[in-house]
């Protein structure tokens, strides 16, 4: 085993058992949350009242840049139409940063009264109780605010299999998939169409490629190797990482060519760059490769197609079109959602949930959907919203806006599992770098991950 080889394992082996003692306390810190949750909601609501004299309420928020930026310019917006709540925006760090401290303020009592987590951990923190459901809201609307009225594969229904049969505990947020990204003007030079399969996108990656020697100066693919793009291979070789019955299969024989799939254009075609560095810290090296002209043709989430857009436009030597399209198929076209769903933890005072969600509310209607949508790259999630857009032009004058909308029609709902957030983090993600990069034995690698997974 090279030093590398041997580096990647010790800091797979240290990332597995960092996860592990998190999930841990966090599995403990929510227990307690869940017994002293039903003694907070009945303390009496001293109605926090701000400086202004409006009532007020926290909003725990992660992720920066462009995004944060837009979420910040619509909770002004808010504070400015009415004159009774005001929302204090307080950002968390990343999705996993700001759960981490959720864990602590849910452990202390001190929970915000609305924030937002990946979807993947909704079943956890629900079935520990720890989630106000929001169905009483929804039955009784204030007047003037209209329906809530969600396009339904971004909502809690579409997102996890039987959603729509539990209580309602989420609302979508900042929701995506994953899309193709390529560079437009090295397409056309080329005369290629982005890859519609996996062995067009190994003959297209190959025909990208420019070495200079021993040297790659442009690489044809790149993709981070994270949990949610392997999850999307898993489901287009037509396997499903978590059985309906709640079994973790880890897909299998799809997950094993998922994973095959990676080596190959890694080692053997040589045309797939691995980014190095783990979660958003490799997303954002496959963004920057992209924009230097260092590969043509990136995986990464429609979360970003603002910021490839904007940055790939600016005047200089660099300058090219972005192009978006759909993943390609194996025997199925297949993509997960991502991004968060917004929550109500419990326990916060009556006068404080009444805040958090008047803006959950707000932030549900058409124009605000598609305002954030439209500045960031996600997809709306207002169905009214949606038929707007449609309507007035905007994915005609804008098609890469089009691409992760038209896929929800093969998007994979989640299943309804407490342990998938512990399968994502604690068994599959640790052993996905390793396995490509190293490599290691595919089936070798999920026959122990599958193991791992069905430990309780």
């Amino acid at each position: 085993m090279s030093g590398r080889a041997r580096g990647a394992a010790r800091s797979g082996s240290s990332a597995a058992v960092s996860r592990r003692d998190a999930l841990r306390a966090l599995a403990a810190s929510l227990a307690a949350a869940a017994a002293g949750a039903a003694v907070a909601s009945e303390a009496v609501d001293c109605a926090r009242r701000t400086p202004d004299g409006r009532i007020g309420a926290s909003l725990w928020f992660a992720y920066g840049g462009k995004n944060r930026e837009v979420l910040l310019s619509l909770v002004d917006k808010f504070y400015r139409s009415q004159g009774i709540y005001r929302i204090d925006a307080v950002y968390q760090g990343d999705y996993f940063e700001a759960l981490a401290k959720l864990r602590t303020a849910l452990a202390a009592r001190a929970a915000p009264a609305l924030t937002h987590v990946v979807g993947e951990v909704v079943p956890y923190l629900a079935e520990a109780g720890v989630l106000e459901p929001l169905d009483r809201f929804i039955r009784a609307p204030p007047p003037g605010h209209g329906d809530i009225d969600v396009v339904e594969a971004l909502g809690q229904a579409g997102t996890f299999v039987g959603g729509g049969e539990r209580p309602l505990v989420c609302l979508p947020f900042n929701r995506s998939t994953p899309i193709a990204y390529y560079n437009r003007n090295v397409f056309r030079e080329l005369g290629l169409s982005p890859p519609s399969t996996w062995d067009e996108l190994r003959a297209t990656a190959a025909r990208l490629v420019v070495r200079d020697g021993a040297s790659t100066r442009r690489w044809g693919f790149e993709c981070p190797v994270d949990w949610w793009f392997w999850a999307a291979l898993v489901g287009q070789a037509g396997g499903d990482v978590v059985a309906p019955d709640g079994t973790p299969t880890l897909g299998g024989d799809a997950g094993v060519r998922a994973l095959r799939f990676w080596q190959t254009l890694v080692h053997e075609d040589r045309t797939m760059k691995p980014p190095p560095g783990r979660d958003y810290n490799a997303w954002q090296v496959v963004n920057t490769d992209f924009l230097s002209g260092r590969v043509a043709m990136i995986w990464t989430s429609t979360a970003f197609l603002r910021y490839l857009e904007d940055n790939a436009s600016q005047a200089g030597a660099g300058r090219f079109e972005v192009g978006a399209a759909p993943l390609p198929r194996d025997v199925r076209a297949s993509v997960p959602t991502g991004g968060t769903m917004f929550v109500m933890p419990r326990g916060a005072a009556p006068s404080a949930q009444e805040a958090a969600f008047a803006f959950l509310r707000w932030m549900m209607q058409p124009e605000q959907a598609n305002s954030f949508a439209t500045r960031t790259g996600y997809i709306p999630v207002s169905r009214r919203g949606l038929k707007d857009l449609t309507r007035d032009g905007y994915y005609a004058a804008h098609p890469n806006d089009r691409v992760a909308l038209d896929q929800l029609a093969h998007a994979a709902p989640w299943p309804w599992s407490p342990d998938l957030f512990r399968i994502q983090r604690e068994v599959v993600q640790p052993r996905l770098e390793e396995a490509v990069l190293v490599p290691r034995d595919a089936a070798e690698t999920l026959s122990e991950a599958v193991r791992a997974a069905r430990e309780r």
